[in-house]
């Protein structure tokens, strides 16, 4: 099995295009008003936007991107007026992560872990 895509809930397609578009990923289906799709630069996911009258309460959804060169992409952003709620961190997790909302709130977890992603030290054998 292999992950196809995360879709996420909005109540406004069009600014979350904006947002992602802005984030590095690339629109590749634009089904107005319901419905939008990205692909990721690097990998075989996708990841989508999907209209919804109400949005969910609560913690809400996270998603994690994972780039190499977190800080250098995170100064884009930045520079390009993006705010966030976590500047690159080190955790004790031993992902390097920052930490932002989309329009509609959602978590995104812009993130750098390398091996440690799928193999931490405490991985069970």
């Amino acid at each position: 099995m292999n992950l196809n895509q995360v879709t996420v809930p909005s109540i406004n397609i069009n600014h979350s295009i904006s947002f992602y578009e802005k984030l590095g990923l690339r629109l590749i289906v634009k089904a107005l008003p319901h419905y939008a799709r990205f692909e990721c630069l690097e990998g075989n996911a996708t990841f989508s936007i999907h209209l919804v009258e109400e949005l969910p309460q609560g913690a809400g959804v996270y998603v994690y991107f994972e780039t190499k060169e977190l800080d250098k992409h995170v100064n884009r952003l930045i520079a390009e007026g993006v705010e966030f709620d976590q500047l690159p961190t080190d955790q004790q997790w031993l992902w390097r992560e920052a930490r932002l909302k989309d329009p509609d709130g959602n978590q995104i977890v812009l993130y750098f872990a390398g091996d440690n992603r799928k193999n931490p030290p405490w991985r069970i054998q």
